[in-house]
């Protein structure tokens, strides 16, 4: 409608230019419209306007008018629905205005060659197509447009080898149809194929014309379909064209950084409202921090995307999309930039710094504070601000990138109370865009302190004396206050955590030395610090020389006196004294002038006491002596006291050098040794008056390497520099010790190790692997199991020693000082430390396990929890001991059974910890476990004690959970708790009568030996029963002995070897015995001499059971394994000697059975070879009786012995082991003996002779109390009896039979 408007308005403006002015010859333009009722004249018109013979000339309304030329220049064609579709004849164009309006007709013909036609309205009023020109529509520069479309079909890699026949084939379809459709944009050229993508197929190419509207690329995307073959299978909605040159973005500001807003915009020139932003590939929607912005006109869109407080996570890539999309088209506009957030950081700044407020050049010329950014921003700014005890105030500038800050330092702001504060001074810059940063500077003030320095003593102290220093200081905010001596040219720094008590609040530290010795003589310099800043004061102490009363000798200890005699008295320090003492004696309050001299290394101060009875012939009560140093400053010392014991006169039966004295006193001496540096040692020495001279009661004198390691170490727990000397003394005394093994089986040298290591054990020291190994080496050497006899003597002597050394190893682990926050490994031979320090990562729990030599474990935990509580770089230590849990006391009736766990914390806690520990059962036999602790008492002593904790027991192991740390193991009952009492009882009452029994036997044996010998078989059966029985009779005895010796580790050896050989004899004569039997029976035409049978019978009897025996105690004996631990025989569980007594009884007890067997055949089925007379026959008979009886004895005995040795075995076998076996001799008396028929014949023969009977009350008494020497059968006879020595009888042909005799013994002890 405005095109047709646009046309009447024209043509009547030219119409009346025409008839209204006078112009001159002008040339015209017309459009005329010729409307065709019949689109067929169309071609007919067109020829006849092109053959009309022009120019023409014709006058209208008297304007002369030449019409030049007739042109067809636009053909509409009706296409229905009031439209029309319009084409430029050849030589023609649309115009530049309307070349945006142009629409391809939809009945566009698949002609190549037929003109482009266009939709146009009905009425069309034009414009029409004009000649073409340069500025006409399509006409212009082409343009490249890019554009895609999607093939639904699969995508190939044949697709992406333009050399493919694939690629051509598709290249060449696609562009056809692509070329047939964009014919008809405004200046169209070519559309080309660049490549295919996958994604089904996607079809990237490029369109070229002059000129192309979203209507009109829409248009033309229509006809693509109809150009291509359907098994492309085009997706006609998948056209797109992205246009990334077009748009235009801005960001602000340039420089971005954490905490700025920013503002980002994008402009286009086509009117979009579909705008959408991407942050790296990801949609913006609007939030708190993204507000986004929309603004269209006519012709172009706006978007404005701000975000505040942006951070380094909104660095990246930004997109804006402008979108106009249709069914068949979707046109973008795109543009992307990439935005980097940086941190707004302080690149340099003034480190932390310390100021002396009271310093003069500070007050002058004040500190300078800064901060700086790495760039220059115009609109930066900064400010500063101060927080913080000390309110010193500055002046700021700024100058380009940095911001600085002159302090103004005045003493006045800052008090001695404020010094070691810390004031906080904030640089703040800001960027202007909402960036902004700070740095914190902190200003330490300081002020120096007023330190002065107080004594408890004026300035001398002597020797021994104690005194206490006092340094105070003004300034309470300390870091650390240090204590050093300087005395000449030596200073020394005193590292002592249990002499030094320090506070803030009064800030105070007091030195307190308990025992001055002349180390702690010098300038003591007391200074407190504050970081680099020092402030000391000083004063002088001197340390005058005094015995300390330890280190005088005495010479006598006790000695005794006589009246109106002279007693020598002495006392006797180091010669290397320097002090001038004023020395004398004082006896009952009286004071003796001394005399003086030196004595090797001594210096010794003497003289002679007169005693007067104050009554003749009275019992005086002793007097007390001592010597009393005193030095120049008055100070004074007493020594010991010594005792003077009166006697009475003609009393004395000893004299001497030693002293005098009665017969059985005693008196005591000091210990000296000219070749010690020291010129004496600890300890005394007791004599005794024994036969009119005095010998040597107890020797308590330390050897010489030990006696100065005693005296080293109460040197050094009195030395300024303990700790730092500590480790080479530790050193020292593992190697002295080490060395001197043999004096430390003696009481006094093994209770000085104690006391040295309970003195080094207060003092902390580094816990180096080379410190720790040393103490504990050393503890380890001195409770191995060589030791434990000497321990047992200690223990009676001093019974607190023990306790005493376990109590110095808790105090020295807990002591220990970590080493680069480590407590190491350390691992002796019956030892184990280990341990960890707390810290602020500490979040596992405290879990450590130990093992011994003898697989023995522990394990202990403390849960995260607890450790959780404990104060930050505190320790916690495990020691494990594999022998020490023996030497402490325990109840017979409980005994430790596995390994002793200590576990300590290095610093005090109030509350309770819950530790558990799991300990594996060295004798799984043993019940009723206990958890316990060690309970240290008074003067170091204490017991076993379980409060507190809890036992599980699982399998072979108990757990333990306490609640609270030291010293545990774990307490069980043995078998013998509960069976003991009724066994030994059986086993003393059944030794009783077999000792009873074995004497009569042997008085029997004696009286009739020459009636019942009448025989070899007679003779030999009776030197083998009288073996038996004396061989028993010594082993019964040798038992008794076990009972009285308390497992003396010497004695016990020599007692458990003559058990086990006389023992064997019972067994060995036993076999003896049955094989004479056997050799009697078998061997009947074969005749041996009474000699050789008694060769073979003592061999038997004596050789055999003297080897083994010599052999098993060669074998184990060195290794330590001879014995058992608690009872005097032979060792079982570690090294099996028992066998050497198991396995021969086995075996004879076999040997035996099998004769005995042979003896029952031979009796009930005599051979036609025998030849036995009767007397012959009848001894057979008896010894075989008597084999078939004892035999069986003997080994049911031993097999209820085996039986004991079962875990857990009923309490019945051992009962009746303990009554068999203790009843050996009875048996003997009965079936060897009294059972005899012969001997009783012999013993009714005797009480029928005169002389029998005359002596018969005389001897009965005599025989029982010495059977084997009676009158009528002297030693000499019984002798040669035992011994089988009589030739007075021959007889050709016996039987021998074989007795034998089981080993009396407490069943438990020796079997289990």
């Amino acid at each position: 409608m405005l095109e047709e408007e646009h046309f009447h308005w024209e043509w009547q403006r030219q119409k009346r230019n025409v008839l209204t002015f006078d112009f001159p010859a002008v040339e015209y333009t017309v459009d005329i419209e010729v409307s065709l009722t019949d689109s067929s004249f169309l071609v007919p018109i067109k020829e006849y306007f092109k053959n009309l013979n022009l120019p023409v000339s014709a006058n209208v309304s008297d304007v002369e008018m030449t019409i030049s030329s007739v042109n067809v220049t636009t053909v509409c064609l009706p296409t229905g629905e009031n439209k029309s579709c319009c084409s430029c004849e050849s030589g023609y164009a649309w115009p530049r205005a309307v070349c945006g309006d142009l629409i391809t007709c939809p009945s566009l013909s698949l002609a190549h060659k037929q003109s482009c036609g266009y939709i146009k309205q009905l009425p069309f009023y034009g414009p029409y197509c004009e000649p073409q020109m340069g500025d006409s529509c399509g006409m212009g520069e082409p343009l490249v447009i890019n554009m895609s479309v999607r093939l639904d079909t699969v995508f190939t890699n044949d697709l992406n080898d333009s050399s493919s026949e694939l690629y051509k084939k598709y290249k060449a379809d696609l562009e056809k149809a692509f070329n047939e459709s964009y014919r008809c944009l405004p200046g169209f050229v070519l559309a080309t194929v660049t490549s295919f993508r996958p994604g089904s197929v996607s079809v990237n190419y490029e369109v070229k014309a002059a000129s192309a509207t979203f209507k009109q690329i829409e248009n033309s995307n229509r006809f693509v379909p109809q150009f291509l073959d359907t098994t492309y299978r085009l997706v006609p909605t998948s056209f797109t064209t992205e246009i990334t040159n077009q748009t235009n973005f801005i960001v602000s500001p340039v420089d971005i950084f954490e905490g700025d807003t920013i503002t980002l915009i994008c402009e286009t020139n086509i009117a979009s409202e579909n705008v959408t932003w991407y942050h790296s590939g990801q949609i913006i929607s609007s939030s708190n921090r993204h507000s986004v912005m929309i603004k269209v006109t006519h012709s172009t869109s706006r978007t404005v995307l701000k975000i505040t407080e942006v951070t380094t996570m909104d660095s990246g890539s930004y997109m804006c999309t402008f979108t106009n999309s249709s069914l068949y088209y979707k046109l973008i506009y795109k543009a992307m930039k990439a935005i980097d957030v940086s941190p707004l950081h302080i690149i340099s700044h003034l480190n932390d710094i310390d100021v002396t407020c009271d310093s003069p050049e500070m007050q002058t010329n004040g500190p300078l504070l800064f901060c700086c950014i790495d760039r220059q921003l115009p609109p930066l700014t900064g400010d500063w601000k101060v927080n913080g005890p000390v309110n010193i105030t500055g002046v700021s500038s700024f100058t380009g990138n940095c911001t600085e800050y002159k302090l103004k330092v005045n003493a006045l702001l800052c008090p001695p109370e404020k010094s070691g504060t810390v004031t906080t001074y904030t640089c703040e810059l800001h960027t202007g865009h909402g960036a902004s940063t700070s740095q914190n500077i902190r200003v330490t003030y300081f002020r120096t302190a007023h330190v002065t320095i107080t004594s408890s003593i004026k300035t001398f102290v002597s020797v021994g004396r104690s005194f206490n220093l006092t340094c105070t200081s003004d300034v309470s905010n300390y870091d650390s206050v240090s204590w050093e001596i300087q005395d000449r040219n030596n200073t020394k720094i005193i590292d002592c955590a249990m002499c030094i008590n320090s506070s803030k609040l009064p800030a105070k530290s007091v030195l307190s030395v308990r025992t001055a010795t002349e180390d702690w003589s010098g300038t003591y310099i007391c200074t407190f610090s504050q970081k680099y800043l020092n402030s000391s004061a000083n004063v002088t102490v001197t340390v005058v020389p005094l015995p300390l009363k330890q280190n005088i000798l005495l010479d006598p200890i006790t000695a005794f006196i006589q009246n109106n005699k002279l007693q020598a008295l002495k006392c006797c320090i180091d010669a290397k004294a320097s002090e001038n003492y004023n020395v004398t004696f004082v006896v009952q309050q009286n004071e003796l002038q001394v005399g003086k001299k030196k004595e090797g290394n001594l210096l010794c101060y003497y003289t002679m006491y007169n005693y007067t009875e104050p009554k003749p012939d009275s019992n005086a009560p002793p007097l007390q002596a001592y010597c009393k140093f005193v030095n120049r400053i008055g100070d004074e010392v007493k020594s010991n006291n010594i005792t003077l014991k009166p006697i009475s006169g003609g009393k004395v039966h000893c004299s001497g050098s030693l002293g005098i004295g009665e017969e059985g006193a005693k008196i005591t001496k000091p210990c000296t040794e000219l070749n010690n540096a020291d010129g004496f040692n600890r300890g005394n020495v007791t004599y005794v008056c024994s036969s009119t001279s005095w010998v040597v009661a107890r020797n308590d004198c330390l050897s010489v390497p030990i006696n100065n390691l005693l005296l080293n170490a109460e040197s050094l727990v009195n030395n300024p520099e303990a700790r730092a000397d500590l480790p080479e003394y530790l050193e020292e005394l593992q190697r002295k010790s080490a060395e001197e093994q043999s004096a430390l089986n003696e009481t006094a040298n093994l209770g000085a190790i104690v006391t040295i290591l309970d003195l080094v054990s207060s003092i902390p020291v580094d816990a180096k692997t080379a410190t720790v190994t040393n103490f504990l080496s050393t503890v380890d050497m001195i409770v191995n199991d060589s030791k434990i006899e000497t321990w047992e003597a200690l223990d009676m002597q001093q019974p607190h020693k023990s306790s005493l050394l376990l109590l110095s190893v808790e105090r020295f682990s807990e002591h220990l000082q970590p080493v680069n926050n480590t407590i190491p490994f350390v691992n002796t031979n019956t030892i184990q430390l280990d341990g960890i320090v707390v810290t602020e990562n500490s979040k596992a729990d405290y879990s450590k396990n130990f093992t011994s030599k003898e697989n023995l474990t522990v394990n202990v935990l403390i849960g995260e929890a607890e450790i959780q509580t404990l104060p930050q770089n505190s320790t916690i230590v495990s020691v494990a001991y594999s022998t020490l849990g023996r030497i402490l006391p325990q109840n017979k009736s409980m005994l430790v059974n596995g390994l002793l766990l200590t576990t300590t914390v290095s610093r005090n806690r109030s509350q309770s910890i819950s530790i558990n520990m799991t300990f594996a059962k060295k004798n799984t036999s043993l019940k009723d476990p206990q958890c316990v602790f060690w309970n240290f008492g008074p003067s170091s002593g204490g017991d076993w004690n379980s409060s507190g904790c809890t036992p599980t027991e699982v399998g072979s192991d108990v757990i333990c959970s306490c609640t609270h740390l030291t010293s545990f193991s774990i307490l069980m009952s043995p078998d013998e708790s509960h069976q003991g009492s009724a066994e030994d009882y059986i086993t003393y009452t059944g030794l009783a009568i077999s000792i009873f029994s074995l004497v009569v036997c042997i008085i029997i044996e004696s009286l009739v030996w020459k009636y019942v010998t009448n025989n070899t078989t007679s003779y030999i059966r009776h030197v083998c029963i009288l073996n038996i029985a004396m061989s028993l009779l010594l082993a019964d005895i040798w038992f008794l002995v076990t009972a009285s010796i308390h497992n003396k580790k010497p004695i016990c050896t020599v007692v458990t070897f003559f058990i086990h050989l006389f023992y064997l004899s019972v067994f060995f004569w036993m076999l003896s015995l049955g094989l004479i039997l056997f050799y009697r029976l078998v061997f009947i035409l074969h005749n041996t001499s009474k000699t050789a049978q008694k060769v073979v019978a003592f061999c038997l009897g004596y050789g055999c059971p003297f080897v083994i025996a010599v052999i098993t105690i060669a074998v184990t004996l060195p290794r330590d394994v001879y014995t058992r631990k608690k009872v005097c025989w032979l060792n079982w569980e570690d090294s099996n000697a028992l066998l050497a007594f198991v396995i021969p009884v086995l075996v004879i007890v076999a040997i035996n059975l099998f004769i005995t067997a042979v003896v029952i055949i031979k009796i009930l089925r005599p051979t036609i070879g025998d030849r036995t007379n009767k007397q012959e026959k009848n001894s057979l008979i008896q010894i075989g009786k008597s084999v078939a009886v004892l035999t069986p004895l003997l080994g049911l005995t031993w097999g209820f012995g085996l039986a004991t040795i079962i875990k857990s075995s009923s309490r019945a076998f051992h009962i009746l082991f303990a009554l068999l076996n203790s009843l050996q001799g009875l048996f003997i008396l009965v079936f060897g003996t009294l059972w005899d028929k012969k001997i009783q014949e012999a013993l009714l023969k005797r009480n029928s002779l005169s002389r029998w009977s005359s002596q018969q009350t005389k001897s009965t008494s005599l025989i029982l109390v010495t059977p084997m020497f009676s009158m009528s059968y002297p030693f000499s006879r019984t002798f040669n009896n035992l011994c089988g020595k009589t030739g007075k009888y021959r007889i050709s042909s016996s039987e021998p039979s074989t007795s034998s005799s089981e080993n009396t013994s407490k069943s438990y002890s020796l079997l289990n």
